[in-house]
Order: structure tokens, then sequence, then C-alpha cells
């Protein structure tokens, strides 16, 4: 209900000052069902595809040669990328809003699967850190093991708010975990093509500087799009709700 003497929509408005008209308009149209899934489908569908063909060739033993060394571990390895699929393609859902409003209960399963395979991705990854000979540098090796770390910890307390109804916290967690978890996916739309041209993943320290400066560059964004949407205010109890939406406006 508007404020007396305040024209309609004002208030909502209000809710935003302080935060650049550019970045509401951004957060309002992607925060929509059909963008967000598609923005977040097409930042994340190169990493979910290789991942996908990874479950099956890991089975069947028909992986490709710059893969065969991940083969030493192939328990975390197979973990490692079916979890990864279900993470990527599950997450771009969960923030859906309409998903929660017109299908709570398959949104709180998927969120639980989610929340899975995100702490399967982590979990499997460290093992694969320690268990697998590396050919990248310390620097990327470190980030793996710091990041790994921090999705844990940002599931984990997103999961701890959701059971305390602490919607807002939830929703900035997951967001977290969905930026953390996806970080190192996003720069596949740049490697992928060398990769093709050059027939072996790119290496060297200038490879992996650019692998670590976009899993940040990935984590500021989901931090700016958390502080950005705190103005909204806090969001209406859901009972259990595993990924919050993204948006107050839900449209």
């Amino acid at each position: 209900m508007s404020l007396p003497g305040r024209p309609k929509g004002e208030n909502r408005s209000a809710q935003h000052e302080g935060t650049p008209a550019i970045a509401v308009a951004v957060i309002r149209t992607f925060a929509r069902p059909i963008p967000l899934v598609l923005a977040l489908a097409v930042c994340t569908f190169i990493p979910v595809m290789m991942a996908a063909v990874r479950v099956v060739q890991i089975p069947l033993g028909a992986l490709t040669e710059d893969s065969l060394r991940l083969a030493s571990a192939p328990v975390a390895f197979f973990l490692h990328s079916f979890a990864g699929v279900l993470f990527g393609v599950l997450g771009p859902l969960q923030f859906a809003r309409a998903l929660r409003r017109r299908f709570g209960s398959l949104h709180r399963l998927s969120g639980r699967v989610f929340v899975l395979a995100g702490a399967g991705v982590a979990l499997s990854g460290l093992a694969l850190l320690l268990n697998v000979q590396s050919i990248s540098t310390g620097l990327l090796d470190t980030a793996r093991g710091v990041f790994g770390l921090a999705l844990v910890t940002a599931l984990v307390q997103g999961v701890a708010a959701a059971r305390a109804r602490d919607m807002l916290r939830h929703r900035a967690w997951m967001i977290r975990a969905y930026a953390v978890g996806m970080g190192s996916g996003t720069v596949a739309p740049v490697m992928f093509p060398i990769y093709l041209i050059a027939g072996e993943p790119p290496s060297g320290l200038a490879v992996d500087m650019v692998v670590v400066g976009t899993w940040l560059l990935t984590i500021a964004l989901g931090e700016w799009v958390v502080r950005s949407l705190a103005v909204s205010g806090p969001l209406p109890p859901t009972p259990a709700c595993p990924i919050a939406s993204v948006s107050e406006d839900g449209k």
C-alpha cells in the first residue's frame, strides 16, 4: 500500500535509493525468469556440456588425451563432472522466482539437489587437487583449493539461513555459492575456441592468471548482485526454501 500523498510505485522506487538507476534496471531485467535463465545458461553452457561429455566418457574409458591424467582418480573425476552438470543446470532454474511461486515443492526438491551437487563439486575438486598431479601453476592450484572451501562455506551458510527462515541471507549465500562454483567456467567462452584451434588446453602462467582473474571477477559480480538486491528488503518467510529468488518484483 502506498503512503498518503505519494504516487503509486514511489515506495518501491524509494527502496532502491542509493542504487544506480542502471543497476536497478539491469537487475529487474535479468531477475525476470526467462532473461535470467537464458543469461546464466549462456554463461555456463560450455563447462556444463564439457562435464556432461565426461560423464559419458569416464565409464566408457573414452577420455581424450588431455584428460587421461584425471583418470587416476576416477571416482572423484566422475563425481566432479556429474555434480558439475547438476549444479550448472539447476542453478539458473533455482534463481527464477516463478519456480518458487508456482512449483514450491519442486523448487525445494531441486534446491536440495543443487546444494548436494555443489558440495559434490567442491569436495571432489579438492580430492582431485590432492590426488592428481597438477599441470597448472601454484596460482591456479591455490585458487582451486581456496574457492573449493569457499563454496562449501557458502552452501553451509545458505542452508543454515534457510533453516532459520532468513530468506534474505539465504538468497545472498546461494548467489555467492553459484558465483564461486561456476566462476572458473565463465572463462570457457575465451579458452574453448583456443582449445579447438590448438588441439590442446592452453596452459602457462598467463593463462592461469586469466582464469583466476575471471573467477574473481565472477565472484565480485555475484557480490555486487547481492548488495544491489539487498535494497529490496527481506523476503517473506518460505518454509525450507533451498534457493531464494533474486527479485522482489517477480516480473
